[in-house]
């Protein structure tokens, strides 16, 4: 591609300052890599561009974009050589600019994090059998597991959030938050692996659930939103 197709990419700041900016702690940890002279690689600057992009098997073109990440290898306060990285985005959509595109793939693109999660809690892709179908209908019957501990944390009812720029009124992140990007090993501990207690008195069994951990309220509240 000729070097004018490509343009700035100004990423847009995480977040709003509601009061007054901050000063940054110094950085303890780059310092230590210089000192020691290990290897890091930094970014420079990043650069967008797009083009046509028609697949072998496909009959229609589609949009391709396209991000270019500017790197500089380094090792203590040598510059050892520049790196390039790119990064590709294939969409149909045509109205929205091409820094949009690669907004709304960061904002979204989450599903590292749940193939990950699926390997390491339910263990969705050992592929423990001996043929295609039955390992596919194993994925799929392991990762209801999952899905049922997200179907848990969209239950629960969304909290109001606070008002006003004081520090003190800004609440941490909501425990339906919490649950849906919960690792599934801590939901099993938090949520199905609950001490209980059953008492055989008279001609009924009572089941005492022990207040073994911080979530017993949330679970309370699952069972609460369930019965209305």
């Amino acid at each position: 591609m000729p070097e004018e197709t490509w343009k700035p990419l100004k990423r847009p700041a995480r977040y709003e300052v509601q009061t007054s900016p901050r000063t940054k702690p110094d950085r303890v940890k780059e310092e230590i890599v210089i000192r020691r002279e290990f290897e890091n690689i930094k970014l420079v600057s990043e650069d967008v561009a797009e083009f046509e992009y028609r697949p072998v098997a496909c009959h229609q073109s589609y949009r391709m974009v396209v991000v270019r990440k500017n790197l500089s290898a380094e090792k203590g306060q040598l510059v050892l050589f520049p790196d390039e990285s790119f990064f590709f985005y294939i969409t149909n959509d045509r109205d929205s600019s091409a820094e949009d595109i690669v907004y709304s793939c960061n904002h979204r693109c989450d599903q590292e994090n749940l193939i990950s999660h699926l390997s390491n809690g339910p263990r969705a892709f050992r592929a423990p059998l001996d043929n295609f179908y039955s390992n596919w209908a194993y994925m799929v019957m392991v990762s209801l597991a999952w899905t049922l501990k997200s179907w848990m944390a969209l239950w629960l009812p969304e909290e109001e959030s606070a008002t006003g720029d004081n520090a003190a009124q800004r609440r941490p992140p909501s425990a339906r938050h919490r649950l849906l990007r919960m690792e599934f090993r801590t939901f099993v501990n938090a949520m199905i692996r609950i001490p209980c207690q059953i008492v055989r008195t008279g001609r009924r069994l009572v089941y005492r659930l022990l207040n073994g951990n911080e979530w017993q309220t949330v679970f309370w509240r699952v069972v609460e939103e369930l019965h209305c």
